[in-house]
């Protein structure tokens, strides 16, 4: 920190926090970039590589499931030491993994460029977590969590669309761009890191102020021993199991841009222009995500009434999207687009279709309304899961949920494939697609059943985390796990 040193009083100060603030959203924003880069592109890549369309997904499928076990790793390592390197290094280890997938020219080393930067991409998410909990009040966790989670979904647009429109083209080789930009973005993101602010564990917790205050520090860090406390805690049993459900939906729509480029070549369209037809509609109709902030907003205040707000309010909007999700997959859409239009050509003809088109709008609407209510999940899962467990805890506890979100997502992404295809003998595209897409909504029925049990274990268990956390900045807590848990209740209202 010798560098730093240099640049007095603005370390630590409000406005180095909020560059560093601003850095880690910027990167997780970009790790999902980096994951819905490659989907609109999968025709190209296929054709480049030699390979059927369904080995390309197996890639992306296999780079869901290896992000979620890296994260592990890297999260455990965060919470026992410091985090700032390790978030260092992940970055550059997908930066080079995306450089090496948009320089080959072979499947097997695509495959394996893509799996050394899902490692990299582990560490982002997991150990970005633990930081952003620590900069974040009780009070507030709903709202700026929601900006954290709104990160990851613009991060997914973005790459669809970055991969959409950049990687179409009539040059077979028109897919590596976005590869090798997001290359480039990754190495600036390491340089940018290297400003930021070393955040202290624990700093935005209430009980802990005084303790801050003196001077001390937060010394706990996890051990082996805990990660059996972690699961005593049942609200994180409920927390960890609703992404298995949840992300196989969520992976399933990772086919929405090409249910929106089959219909755009049922109407007689050349793949490029579709390419770019599907990613355009896939952005427009994923902005509702951005009122995941409404939804962080009415947990902190319903939070505020009850513990049990903010599960409550992650369970009403999973179960209220479903029906909207229906409406979006099977309202067939209608866009004009003259011949040997241009790339920005395309663009606005999709943005015009939107207010004359009759069925487009009603897609966008459902399509908003669906994302705003289903992304009320987002934000609420982060702050739950920061609201009952201790700070050398977070990292390892979200990278667990994460892990069984990964095998929920490649689940979902590798199983709706599966369906989209015995549904064709039956059902001709854009069909096949919309009724894999409708039959996947199912699994958003456990998910919501568990959040509602989570809304039954959670005052309790931040009770006890918070009766913990009062006990160590007093300066009687032990650290041992038999000592220094004084009461895993996991009963509430």
């Amino acid at each position: 920190m010798r560098y730093m040193a240099g640049l007095g009083g603005i370390r630590g100060s409000a406005t180095h926090r909020i560059y560093s603030v601003t850095v880690f959203v910027i990167l997780a924003s970009l790790e999902n970039v980096a994951i819905g880069l490659p989907v609109p592109l999968y025709d190209p890549i296929s054709r480049s590589l030699g390979v059927s369309k369904g080995a390309v997904n197996l890639v992306t499928a296999a780079s869901f499931l290896v992000t979620a076990v890296a994260a592990v790793g890297w999260a455990y390592t965060g919470d026992r030491s410091r985090r700032k390197p390790l978030l260092m290094g992940g970055t550059a280890i997908w930066a080079v993994g995306f450089g090496g997938c948009g320089l080959t020219h072979g499947y097997l080393t695509y495959f394996a460029f893509q799996m050394f930067a899902s490692i990299g991409l582990g560490a982002v998410a997991s150990v970005g977590f633990s930081v952003v909990s620590d900069l974040i009040s009780p009070r507030r966790r709903g709202l700026v969590m929601s900006l954290w989670g709104l990160s990851h979904g613009v991060g997914t647009l973005a790459g669809t669309l970055v991969g959409g429109v950049l990687g179409a083209g009539a040059s077979p080789d028109a897919w590596r761009r976005p590869f090798l930009l997001m290359a480039g973005l990754g190495l600036l993101a390491v340089l940018a890191y290297l400003f930021v602010y070393d955040i202290r564990r624990g700093q935005s917790e209430p009980e802990l102020a005084a303790l801050f205050e003196a001077g001390g520090e937060y010394r706990h860090r996890i051990d082996r021993s805990d990660v059996a406390v972690i699961l005593r805690r049942r609200t994180n049993v409920w927390l960890i199991l609703q992404g298995l459900t949840a992300q196989a939906t969520f992976g399933s729509l990772v086919w929405l841009p090409q249910l929106l480029q089959s219909r755009a070549q049922t109407q007689g369209y050349p793949e490029s222009t579709a390419i770019v037809v599907g990613s355009v509609f896939s952005v427009l109709f994923q902005l509702g995500g951005a009122l995941s902030i409404i939804g962080g907003l009415v947990g902190d205040r319903l939070q505020r009434r009850t513990p049990r707000g903010r599960a409550l309010v992650a369970a009403a909007g999973i179960f209220a999207g479903v029906p909207f999700y229906v409406v979006l997959f099977f309202v067939p859409l209608r866009v004009h687009i003259s011949a040997g239009a241009g790339k920005s050509e395309i663009v606005l003809a999709v943005l015009r279709s939107v207010v004359t088109e009759p069925t487009v709008a009603a897609c966008f609407l459902a399509a908003l309304t669906a994302l705003a209510l289903t992304s009320a999940n987002s934000p609420n899962w982060f702050a739950l899961l920061a609201d009952v467990n201790p700070p050398e805890h977070r990292g390892t506890v979200y990278s667990m949920g994460n892990l069984v979100n990964g095998v929920g997502r490649a689940a979902g992404n590798s199983l709706v494939s599966v369906m989209f295809r015995v549904l064709t003998r039956a059902l001709p595209p854009p069909l096949n697609y919309a009724t894999g897409l409708a039959v996947f909504q199912v699994f958003f029925i456990p998910t919501g059943i568990m959040y509602y049990l989570a809304s039954r274990t959670v005052a309790g268990d931040i009770d006890a985390v918070r009766g913990l956390l009062r006990a160590r900045g007093r300066g009687t807590g032990t650290g041992t796990p038999e000592e220094d848990q004084p009461v895993e209740a996991t009963t509430g209202s």
